[in-house]
């Protein structure tokens, strides 16, 4: 083990959350590009691109429990986590070059129904990125003892991963969307694999907190992960709606177009640019915040409490763009503050999550918690983009986060914090 991670000192915390954030760039290059290509290439409806993201959600019903599952109980290559971390970084570096090359793929395999192909990249891509995320999670809580390490752990995840999701969307805008998945390609094998040989995964797992004496241990704490699981589906649900249907809203509200509608390409680039502006926003203060706002707060009044103040900030925000917001300037000033609510999501439920399970069986119930985020994504696919549809109006869009949100926060208060 080096000294870097016997002192989990801080360079240490820079290396350690690099595979989570190679998955989260990935992400970032679905977010930004993937309804933007479907929409504007090659023409799908809004629940068209539903079905095409319900690909991965579906995968990851399967691959994060069962993946989390193994990983708690294998050894091999050096790790329990590692080799997860290797194959579904590799496998998504690999699949992130077919997504501008469906129409190639679609040729070659002789398929002439774009969606079918598209459905199937999805879904492999996705796959790839599920066998990986939950590992990439899982090794955090591995090596950190519980209480404020374990917070730190999550929280700088958020961070590094936000950065370079920020990093993601500027290539986008500065570049354009296909610079983006090329670049991607590299980034996301390097930081799958690269940082693997700078962590040291412990043989035996212990429950161990860094705020009490070692002897002590805890049970899995079922009914309150229960709690954990739902409160933290509605906010999935709200940010999801954002995240796939977005396109949408934009091409309506802001150039007056139907949402199937053909576009001129100067238009298109247009749509692409208020897209990645818009998450590179949300995401720059969501990797400020963890760290520099969020820990305090949590330190103070706790994170369960902390939590819900930005989901309720968050909410808000929802549903000002759905009255108020006319411009990209208006959305990307309204994006501020959503990008509060989006740093909490990404980090303190992860804490909150872990210290109510056993360490030996992190991963199962990482991949378990995994469900409150590809249940309501697989809900709001299937779903959102049929009634968005048939109403015809994109400001529903916003409309049903908002509420998602509100309820999110208000179930949130009945979740107890650990040491409470």
């Amino acid at each position: 083990m080096l000294q870097m991670q016997k002192k989990l000192s801080n360079l240490f915390y820079t290396i350690l959350p690099l595979p989570a954030t190679a998955m989260g760039f990935a992400l970032s290059i679905q977010i930004a590009a993937l309804s933007w290509l479907m929409n504007t290439k090659y023409h799908l409806n809004l629940e068209e691109i539903g079905f095409v993201w319900a690909a991965g959600p579906a995968a990851g019903i399967i691959g994060q429990v069962v993946v989390g599952l193994i990983s708690d109980n294998v050894w091999f290559w050096g790790g329990r986590r590692r080799p997860f971390v290797l194959i579904g970084g590799v496998t998504a570096a690999v699949m992130l070059l077919a997504l501008p090359n469906i129409d190639v793929i679609s040729d070659f395999l002789g398929i002439g129904e774009i969606l079918i192909v598209a459905v199937g990249v999805a879904l492999a891509l996705d796959l790839a990125i599920n066998i990986s995320f939950n590992p990439t999670r899982s090794i955090i809580a591995d090596v950190t003892p519980e209480g404020e390490a374990r917070t730190k752990g999550y929280t700088w995840m958020q961070t590094i991963s936000g950065f370079f999701g920020v990093v993601a969307y500027l290539i986008s805008v500065l570049l354009d969307n296909y610079y983006l998945i090329y670049i991607g390609v590299f980034f996301v094998a390097i930081f799958s694999i690269l940082p693997m040989f700078f962590i040291k995964e412990p043989r035996e797992l212990s429950h161990v907190s860094d705020e009490e004496p070692e002897e002590i241990t805890h049970e899995t704490n079922t009914y309150e992960l229960m709690k954990v699981y739902i409160a933290h589906a509605f906010s999935w649900i709200g940010v999801q709606m954002m995240f796939v249907y977005i396109v949408g809203f934009i091409k309506q509200v802001f150039y007056g177009y139907e949402i199937s509608a053909k576009v001129p390409a100067e238009t298109e680039k247009l749509i692409g640019d208020n897209i990645s502006i818009s998450f590179a926003i949300l995401n720059t203060v969501g990797f400020i915040v963890p760290v520099l706002l969020l820990t305090q707060m949590a330190k103070r009044i706790g994170r369960v409490k902390t939590h819900v103040i930005v989901l309720g900030i968050m909410a808000i925000g929802y549903l000002v763009i759905a009255q108020f917001v006319e411009s990209a300037v208006s959305l990307y000033v309204v994006m501020v503050f959503l990008g509060l609510g989006w740093g909490s999501i990404v980090s303190l439920p992860f804490a909150i999550m872990s210290e109510n399970v056993k360490k030996e069986k992190m991963g199962l119930y990482m991949g378990i918690f995994n469900l409150s985020v590809v249940l309501p994504q697989l809900l709001v696919s299937f779903v959102g983009g049929k009634v968005v549809q048939s109403f015809g109006n994109t400001t529903l869009i916003f409309v049903i986060s908002g509420v998602s949100l509100a309820i999110s926060a208000l179930l949130w208060l009945f979740v107890k914090e650990h040491n409470e």
